[in-house]
């Protein structure tokens, strides 16, 4: 089997010129006439970038969403190949209900017509891990029930042992290899795979952001049913709304349109900065318009198997460039790049600041229908590589959520102003974060710590200043006896990997 599919991966390859990626190399640059001699027959009039979808789009889901995840990295890709990797469409033939039925009568050990009264045999949905069902609990609510494609674990295991394989491949045979960090790449892929593969971890995430939004006026997330969720099955509400990308539609409902235009753009600050986890999968196929009752004009959001989590000191120092770049502070935002070790610590304030300067000067005082995100994010990227500034894997499904966000902002009201949209928000996060009404709420946290560590301080202090000169001395010699242990440890593999380096020059000499 395995053999078959890299037979098959091969072969998709050749037809669509791929070889000329492995061909550029140095060392196997003589090869060209010889492989255009013999594969005479194929067409490569078309773009390198071009051929390079099509190719991942053969090869089927896995590859295409891996091809989707590396159009997020333009650190790593030259342009023409990112512009083409971002077209990229998960588009996934129904797997049978035949399956479905198994699937369902396996995670709840009983058959699923005890659980449903309704199921619709025929999906609302399907992707490359699940489809998507409309069914009725026995009890009559309404739900949509995500069922996880069979056997798609296996199929991922596999293929990503073939991507390891190419990793390798790429970062031993390209001078560049190594700066690309493929396998690097390969591992997030992993990671991003096995949260996608966990229907109670997407359920998880589902209940976390209606939790965090329960009180808002602008979204409202399913709840989640985990009395009928198990790892293969994931039960929630069915929500009924418009695509938010049939605009027309919600117009003739009487949504406001600009106004849903900028609650976006907040409700996208407010998971970032405000909560440190965001939904990180927001293309229009995930999001839907309430036209109805409370939830008209409301976000309603599915598909939770993506979502991105953000550290305190990630959301300041983002918090930080962001606003600095909105103020057009660029001087903050090089101090803040070099303060966070984004950048190195030798960087010349002057000369970053110089350089962000000309790449985020000329989208001010523009709307949004004359700004190209992709095309700032060009530009940053290639300032990045100039300044060696080394890319945070926890900022990579940022990065791509705000390009999602650009693209549902520029669908709805072209002429919405970003900078404009989100500044004031900052600057009231940053007050409550930094200002009197942060120093109180920190204070009520850090409260419990402090009142167990206050009673203890005066015994810990005065058993500090009464240690014995025999104490300091052991000490002393303890940290010595460390240091030495140490070094007797590096010794000691050092010499096992020479012995086994001896041994392998033996075997093949």
């Amino acid at each position: 089997m395995k053999f078959l599919r890299l037979l098959t991966i091969g072969w998709v390859s050749l037809r669509y010129g791929l070889d000329d990626f492995l061909l550029g190399h140095a060392k196997t640059r003589w090869l060209r006439p010889v492989v255009k001699g013999l594969l005479f027959w194929r067409d490569l009039s078309k773009p390198r970038g071009v051929r390079l979808r099509l190719a991942l789009e053969s090869l089927g889901p896995l590859f295409v969403k891996f091809g989707q995840m590396l159009s997020t990295r333009r650190d790593l890709l030259p342009d023409d190949i990112a512009n083409e990797l971002a077209l990229l469409q998960d588009r996934v033939p129904p797997f049978p209900f035949a399956q479905v039925d198994t699937v369902l009568n396996g995670a709840y050990e009983r058959p699923w017509q005890d659980t449903f009264s309704e199921f619709n045999r025929v999906p609302v949905a399907s992707a490359s891990v699940a489809q998507v069902h409309f069914a009725t609990l026995c009890d009559g609510r309404l739900v949509a029930v995500k069922v996880l494609r069979p056997g798609i674990g296996r199929i991922i295991d596999h293929d990503l042992g073939l991507l390891d394989a190419g990793a390798w491949l790429i970062e031993k045979l390209f001078a560049d290899g190594k700066r690309l960090r493929p396998r690097e790449v390969v591992d997030e892929f992993r990671k991003t795979l096995a949260d996608e593969l966990d229907l109670m971890r997407e359920a998880s995430n589902a209940a976390l952001l209606k939790h965090n939004f329960e009180r808002s006026t602008l979204t409202r997330m399913p709840e989640v049913y985990f009395d009928y969720c198990r790892e293969t099955v994931m039960v929630m509400e069915r929500i009924h709304g418009v695509p938010i990308s049939q605009k027309e539609a919600l117009q003739l409902a009487g949504v406001d349109i600009p106004k849903l235009a900028r609650n976006g753009v907040e409700i996208f600050f407010t998971q970032v900065f405000r909560d440190g986890f965001f939904h990180a999968d927001m293309h229009p196929g995930n999001i839907f318009v309430g036209t109805e009752g409370a939830d008209k004009g409301k976000y309603l959001a599915v598909d939770f198997g993506i979502c991105g989590t953000l550290s305190e000191t990630d959301k300041n120092y983002l918090a930080v460039n962001f606003l600095a770049a909105f103020r057009r502070d660029y001087k903050r935002f090089a101090e803040a790049h070099i303060e966070s070790g984004w950048v190195p610590a030798n960087t010349r304030v002057e000369e970053l600041e110089a350089a962000v300067r000309s790449c985020c000067e000329p989208y001010f005082d523009k709307p949004l229908k004359d700004i190209s995100f992709g095309h700032l994010l060009m530009r940053l990227f290639a300032m990045s590589r100039r300044f060696n500034v080394e890319i945070q894997p926890q900022l990579v499904l940022l990065q791509k959520t705000l390009l999602q966000v650009e693209g549902l902002g520029r669908q709805l009201d072209p002429d919405l102003d970003l900078w404009k949209t989100g500044k004031p928000y900052l600057e009231r996060w940053m007050n409550e974060q930094l200002g009197w009404q942060g120093f109180v709420r920190r204070m009520k946290e850090e409260a419990p710590e402090w009142s167990r560590l206050l009673p203890q301080m005066p015994r810990l202090v005065h058993a500090f200043l009464n240690r014995t000169p025999d104490q300091h001395e052991l000490e002393a010699k303890l940290e010595k006896l460390a240091e030495r242990q140490r070094i007797n440890t590096l010794l000691l593999i050092a010499t096992f990997c020479l012995a086994i380096w001896a041994a392998v020059l033996a075997i093949f000499k």
